[in-house]
């Protein structure tokens, strides 16, 4: 159970108007197979009520070779990696039906008390249920933060947290996060083609409610999309498109 991996068709709504498969798409991918390595483990949805236990994610490091089409079937590949006691981290790889590698990915997660909603340790005893492998698909052991770009931030827009952003933690979805951020990028930028790199940084979980102002620039050729709090101005998440 080290490495896990699953099949899946790339179905209407995981493409985006080049009839390829989305940014979002792929993240959904990502998402449901780390799930699912959760449940094998016994520390996912279903186990809540048990544990008290739910995963929460900090970080996505993302790098996409070659999309593929829909229709098509890709094989998702997942594994546990490196860990301390307030963070895990775990990789991802994704192939097309002829063993082609069309994405990889890093990410890094935090386990919460759902009691408490406060930060839990990562155990030995669950580390051990998600047998960790060495395998790393980018060469940096950790994915470092994301700093606010030097460059000045321009305000896009702000929106508001709605019942339909909210999941099962009670914070704004993470895949949600990316939609946002696209409405945030100037016009030119997100009618061409979805860029092939990209990292989501999580910091504090929009909630139901919450007015997030959203500010857009640019920094070494990269395109940034941060998104704050309105009434306190905490940083929610920033994203990293490239």
């Amino acid at each position: 159970m080290a490495i896990i991996e699953e099949k899946n068709i790339v179905k209407v709504n995981y493409i985006g108007n080049s009839g390829k498969i989305s940014n979002k798409g792929i993240l959904s991918f990502l998402e449901t197979i780390a799930c699912k390595h959760s449940d094998l483990a016994g520390y996912g949805y279903n186990d809540i009520p048990k544990t008290h236990l739910s995963w929460v994610l900090l970080h996505w490091k993302v790098e996409i070779l070659q999309r593929v089409c829909y229709g098509e079937m890709v094989t998702v590949k997942t594994w546990a990696r490196s860990a301390n006691k307030f963070f895990t981290l775990r990789d991802f790889e994704m192939y097309d039906e002829q063993g082609t590698l069309l994405c990889r990915a890093s990410s890094k997660w935090s386990l919460i008390n759902t009691e408490t909603s406060g930060i839990a340790r990562v155990t030995d005893e669950i580390l051990e249920k998600y047998h960790k492998e060495e395998k790393s698909v980018f060469c940096e052991e950790d994915i470092a933060k994301l700093g606010e770009p030097k460059l000045p931030a321009i305000p896009a827009f702000s929106f508001f947290v709605l019942r339909r952003d909210i999941d099962f933690n009670h914070h704004m979805h993470n895949t949600y996060y990316l939609d946002y951020a696209y409405e945030a990028l100037p016009e030119e930028i997100y009618e061409k083609d979805e860029m092939n790199h990209f990292e989501i940084m999580y910091k504090t979980g929009a909630k139901l409610g919450d007015m997030v102002d959203c500010y857009y620039t640019t920094q070494d050729d990269a395109h940034f999309v941060v998104m704050k709090n309105h009434e306190n101005g905490r940083l929610s998440a920033m994203i990293k498109l490239y």
